[in-house]
């Protein structure tokens, strides 16, 4: 059995790193991918745990919250990955709300569990997420911006999980003469 309050711990501690370095906003995404099983030990979708899927939504939930940084938890295969958000968000960024209810074997317990968690949730299909968190290898990326980079912190494993943490940039775009930032003379 897995052990709840290290599982906590360790997701405290890779959020609290990759908060440290994707220098987050008020307003921006952050996605979560989650699997229950993976953290058990199980193989990812075979054995979704409410409990587990519980605790990592409720100690990144808060945390976000406070930043002024919505939360979207991603959906399992079942629902085309479609994802968990507030419909505050969701209308901020014009996503498109779709129907369907994430449960424990079409979703996940991390979908359920944000479902329940969150004031006012709905489900959309996709976001363009400025910091992600992976957890048994979920594929996030989908829902990323389209520059991420990962995060390295010395945490790598939730529970039986692997974990993976990527923040995103704008793109550079120009060539060998654009100007990426401007120098404090203003040239």
């Amino acid at each position: 059995m897995v052990n709840l309050e290290e599982v906590r711990s360790q997701v405290k501690q890779a959020l609290e790193g990759l908060l440290d370095v994707a220098g987050l906003q008020p307003g921006q995404i952050f996605v979560l991918g989650c699997s229950s099983s993976e953290i058990t030990g199980a193989r990812i979708g075979k054995s979704p745990n409410m409990e587990v899927g519980r605790v990592v939504v409720s100690t990144i939930l808060p945390v976000l919250q406070e930043k002024g940084v919505f939360l979207a938890v991603q959906g399992c295969e079942h629902i085309n990955r479609a994802l968990v958000i507030e419909e505050k968000a969701a209308l901020r960024y014009e996503l498109e709300i779709v129907t369907v209810i994430p449960a424990l074997h079409a979703g996940g317990a991390a979908s359920v569990a944000a479902f329940d968690l969150m004031e006012k949730p709905v489900m959309v299909e996709h976001v363009l997420a400025h910091a992600g968190m992976d957890i048994g290898d979920t594929f996030i990326g989908m829902h990323l911006r389209h520059v991420a980079v990962p995060v390295r912190l010395p945490i790598k494993y939730i529970g039986s999980a692997h974990l993976t943490l990527a923040r995103t940039r704008p793109k550079l775009i120009g060539g060998e003469r654009a100007i990426y930032r401007r120098e404090p003379d203003g040239k």
